[in-house]
């Protein structure tokens, strides 16, 4: 018995030993797994989202006023899907052959588009004799930057209303001037547009002579203001060497259309329906309700009529 307490009291201390060790051993391996899964999570971490890629329309109009109108429209492609970015900073620049001039910058509007309209007097042209502009983004926290360039011969239209007895008419001639003078353009197709409030109505066509002339018909009795104006426009539109080329003329050629604010008639067409329609209206609905509360009336009239048995009955 002596021996056997003395081995118990050596397997003792051992037994404390292992008991440790197996504790140390519990805290290690979910230290280990922790670390594992703090790696893995970083190894999975989700990459940053990539920059959408901007483009820009851009498109040079060289007016008869001796302006021109530049017009950028920002967009992106998202998932598949055209967005038009709103609230974005386009600086238009003019380009020569020695140095690069900022003429402006706008805000995309609503619909993505930057407009602005500066003198040709303030522009240089490059050794071509061509008006050079570019349209830039710079980009932000979430677009690419973007920029377009565009390059358009000087190029102007001289409009001039012509009326002969009942006949109405203009003539139009298309001069180059990158030259410094006027030179007639041939050949050249353009448009004649009577100016409406949201697209300008086309009421005729031509191309130039050799002189860089045309003459187009104004059809009759087009409603105009209310003072019978009509603005026409002739238009040359996307043309390889001068882009887009208008000029305008208003002329008192229209039918008087009144622009007062009045109170519409009671008719089929108009907000305001005849009274005989508006009765009836009237009548058919209170027919067709009046039946439905005579319905609901009876039914709760049959309810009440309905005998109850009492307890005594049973």
């Amino acid at each position: 018995m002596k021996h056997i307490s003395m081995i118990a009291e050596t397997i003792k201390p051992i037994k404390q030993v292992i008991a440790m060790i197996s504790l140390f051993m519990m805290l290690l391996v979910p230290a280990g797994l922790v670390a594992q899964e703090d790696s893995t999570a970083a190894e999975e971490a989700p990459e940053e989202p990539a920059l959408i890629s901007p483009s820009i329309d851009f498109t040079v109009v060289q007016k008869g006023d001796n302006t021109v109108d530049l017009k950028a429209i920002l967009k992106a492609k998202v998932k598949g899907s055209q967005y038009r970015l709103y609230k974005m900073k386009i600086v238009f620049t003019a380009l020569s052959d020695s140095a690069e001039k900022e003429i402006g910058n706008v805000i995309t509007d609503g619909n993505g588009i930057a407009f602005l309209n500066v003198k040709t007097d303030q522009l240089i042209t490059d050794a071509e004799g061509k008006l050079h502009f570019k349209a830039s983004f710079a980009g932000n926290k979430s677009a690419e930057s973007a920029e377009e360039e565009l390059a358009v011969k000087r190029g102007k239209l001289i409009i001039t209303p012509v009326k002969e007895d009942s006949l109405l008419s203009v003539q139009v001639k298309f001069v180059d001037m990158s030259s410094g003078t006027e030179t007639a353009v041939p050949e050249t197709d353009l448009g004649l547009f009577v100016k409406r409030q949201f697209k300008p109505l086309k009421v005729g066509e031509g191309k130039t002579d050799e002189n860089g002339e045309v003459s187009v018909e104004i059809p009759q009795q087009l409603p105009g203001d209310a003072r019978g104006n009509l603005t026409l426009l002739a238009r040359i539109e996307d043309n390889e060497d001068y882009g887009a080329v208008e000029a305008s003329v208003i002329q008192p050629w229209g039918t008087p259309v009144s622009d007062k604010i009045e109170e519409l008639p009671r008719a089929l067409w108009s907000p305001h329906p005849p009274l005989w329609m508006l009765v009836t209206f009237i009548i058919l609905v209170g027919v067709v309700w009046g039946h439905y509360i005579v319905i609901v009336y009876e039914l709760f009239r049959l309810r009440k009529e309905q005998p109850h048995t009492t307890d005594s009955q049973l």
